[in-house]
């Protein structure tokens, strides 16, 4: 709940539709019904009159498109209840809504309780003695709901009943069946029920010695939040005259209340509203339920990947990482350390350094990342490459990296270590190569690297560190298997003058990819920005140049000194320049741009829900300019002359939502997705009530035209 409740606040705000309106076409107080574009809202009285001193109940009728739905007060993993703001003349009193017993509702890996059709929540209100006679009364309420079926829209109306005063009211015969009904769908009380509620350190059994008329149960549907896993199974067991219900807590529960309270439904639909007392017993007093069903409800697909499929997918996620565009500057250090290493015995100690620092860096930045997101960060994988203060100093370690493979400066064990091309003994230099691997990685998403990171991030502290653990070890993989195996290492070429030359060449290749985050610098700061980071460069590119100058052989002590001094004194001059300049207030590619010939508009949830709602065909790219393989991507295949004429015949809109700088409803939407990082691509077709299509990763014109033959 605590990781989707405020999504779904937020769409309430930035996401808001125009609100359903009254017959006289504005938002005021106009008649008893109103709508939005799902959701039809009207409320019934049950008499045609109020009456002095009695009680007049009144029902909100929810009447929903197919497949969308409203929500229980308790909303589950996602979701808002409806609410009743009611504004009565003096005296009168209004109680709380009456909830029928709701639906169990699973859309992908979430579960939520509510209602779809049509639903009637009563409500009563009190009439007061005093009313006079004759007169007549408006009853007015504001009502908000969330109306959900992939996407979630929030609607709000402006209702009005006005009614007259009488000395004895009758009922409305026209509705009198939909009363009987709605009443019927309400849980019923269980005064006589004797049960209690026993709580263990996964799992809550909820037992009743003596629970007549219940049945076979199929469900227990908690009003506390935050206390049990919504996804999870419940088990059910009748015996005799009781009956025992056994459900899961949550992953992170709040705290255990002294009262469980509920509504227990049974097959036949029934409910029944318990409140019974809440003990905590010894950590292993409940076994959780064990089979984890079939997902249904709406949207029909399966809850995500268990966690050995997780652990699986993110190996080879991490395996396939080491071929994305942003590993590359680093991958021909790599090459150079085990062409160095390649003769000695000392390999495997490397390949064992260089993978503990890959391990050791994906358990910091998953620590890193629970941390924020529990302080209620909204962030994602690469988060921090969406800090201009972060690429400043990736910029400016790239430079050191790059002057010392040209010579400008040497380091004991020398800075090329970092990279990975260590030399003899470096094992430090193997580690922090591992390190430097990781962090250069993060921007990328690999083939099955995201679900594995929607689901991590879904879940607990020890199953994020497990699939960051098996994300890091596919990873590492191929340079342990390399340095573990003699025979492989044969086939290295051998050491020579050439690795002079060779590690000359990268430190150019390493300059590139300082060019490229200057770019992205400019992009996230301005123009103004990015000329303060290339004089941040220059003064770290001359603290380089002194130490080499006063390191050199043949310098005396003395030089040595002012060396060290001056590079540290212009080393520190450098990062604070760069590393100060604020971000740029506007969002990066707001508004439409053409790209590679495809007209694209800026992506929002509003925008999206109205190309939705009326039938057009969406593409939605979120990508960022720090994400090498979104450029590739935008670059090789949604620019091709192929794919860019049939999204032009097929009237696709073309949606880009930009994550470079942070934006929280992106990365809100990226959650509902199931995924962590961009790029994400997502495809959607004419028919509203068919779901969307997530595309791979790694993209070709061949895939996309083969989901647009499968989608539209």
């Amino acid at each position: 709940m605590k990781r989707f409740l405020p999504t779904l606040i937020a769409a309430l705000v930035c996401a808001a539709p125009a609100p359903a309106q009254g017959p006289s076409g504005d938002s005021r107080p106009a008649g008893p019904s109103g709508r939005s574009k799902n959701v039809a809202v009207t409320l019934v009285p049950e008499t045609t009159s109020v009456a002095a001193g009695q009680v007049l109940t009144v029902a909100l009728k929810l009447e929903m498109a197919p497949e969308w739905h409203t929500y229980w007060i308790n909303p589950g993993d996602s979701g808002l209840p409806t609410r009743i703001q009611w504004t009565l003349p003096a005296g009168f009193e209004a109680g709380p809504i009456q909830w029928p017993v709701p639906e169990r509702i699973a859309v992908g890996p979430i579960t939520s309780y509510g209602y779809d059709g049509e639903a009637w929540l009563l409500s009563e209100l009190k009439v007061p003695a005093a009313a006079v006679v004759g007169s007549r009364v408006q009853l007015a309420a504001r009502i908000d709901w969330l109306e959900c079926k992939e996407l979630c829209l929030p609607g709000k109306a402006q209702l009005a009943l006005e009614l007259p005063v009488v000395a004895q009211a009758t009922p409305d015969p026209t509705h009198a069946e939909a009363f009987a009904q709605a009443r019927a769908r309400l849980p019923l009380p269980t005064p006589l029920w004797k049960g209690e509620a026993l709580a263990g350190a996964k799992a809550i059994a909820l037992s009743f010695s003596e629970a007549p008329g219940a049945g076979a149960v199929e469900q227990f549907f908690p009003l506390q939040l935050e206390l049990v896993d919504y996804a999870a199974p419940q088990e059910a067991t009748t015996a005799g005259a009781g009956l025992r219900v056994v459900f899961s807590r949550a992953a992170n529960p709040a705290a255990l209340p002294a009262t469980l309270e509920g509504v227990v439904r049974t097959a036949d639909g029934r409910g029944f509203l318990v409140s019974v007392p809440l003990r905590e017993g010894a950590a292993d007093a409940v076994a959780p339920p064990k089979a984890r069903p079939e997902a249904g409800g709406h949207g029909g697909a399966a809850g995500g990947p268990s966690l050995p499929v997780a652990l699986g997918f993110a190996f080879v996620g991490g395996l396939l990482l080491n071929l994305m565009p942003c590993v590359l500057p680093v991958l021909s250090l790599k090459v150079l350390s085990f062409v160095r290493h390649g003769g000695e015995g000392g390999a495997l100690r490397h390949g064992l350094a260089f993978t503990a620092g890959v391990l050791v860096f994906f358990w910091a930045l998953a620590g890193a990342l629970l941390a924020l997101r529990a302080g209620g960060e909204q962030i994602g994988w690469g988060f921090q490459l969406q800090s201009p203060p972060f690429v400043a100093f990736l910029a400016s370690l790239f430079l050191l990296l790059a002057l010392n493979l040209l010579g400008v400066f040497e380091m004991g064990e020398s800075l090329s270590g970092v990279g990975g091309a260590a030399p003899r003994g470096g094992l430090a230099g193997s580690f922090w190569g591992g390190a430097l691997a990781t962090l250069t990685a993060t921007p990328c998403t690999a083939p099955f690297m995201g679900s594995a990171l929607g689901f991590a991030l879904a879940q607990s502290a020890a199953v994020n560190f497990a699939v960051f653990t098996a994300l890091g070890a596919g990873m590492a993989a191929p340079y342990l298997t390399l340095s573990a195996s003699p025979r492989l290492l044969k086939w290295m070429p051998k050491p020579g003058r050439w690795m002079e030359t060779f590690k000359q060449l990268m430190g150019f290749v390493l300059l590139g990819t300082v060019v490229f985050l200057a770019w992205l610098f400019g992009r996230q700061t301005g123009v103004d920005g990015v000329a303060a980071l290339l004089g941040a460069l220059l003064l770290v590119g001359m603290a380089a140049w002194a130490y080499g100058r006063g390191t050199a052989p043949g310098a005396g002590g003395r030089s040595r000194l002012v060396a060290l001094a001056s590079a540290v004194l212009l080393l520190g001059a450098g990062l604070a320049l760069g590393m100060t300049q604020p971000q740029r207030a506007a969002d990066v590619g707001s508004g439409a741009a053409t790209s590679g010939g495809l007209q694209w508009e800026a992506w929002s949830p509003e925008r999206l829900a109205e190309l939705r709602a009326a039938g057009r065909p969406v593409f939605v790219d979120f990508t960022a300019d720090w994400c090498l393989t979104c450029q590739v991507n935008e670059r090789v295949a949604l620019a091709s002359p192929e794919v860019a004429a049939r999204l032009q015949a097929e009237g696709v809109t073309l949606l880009k939502a930009d994550w470079t700088l942070r934006d929280e409803r992106i990365t809100r939407a990226l959650a509902e997705y199931g995924r962590q990082g961009v790029p994400v691509y997502v495809l959607y077709g004419r028919d509203a009530s068919r779901p969307h299509r997530l595309l791979p990763e790694i993209l070709d014109a061949a895939t996309i035209l083969k989901a647009l033959d499968e989608t539209l």
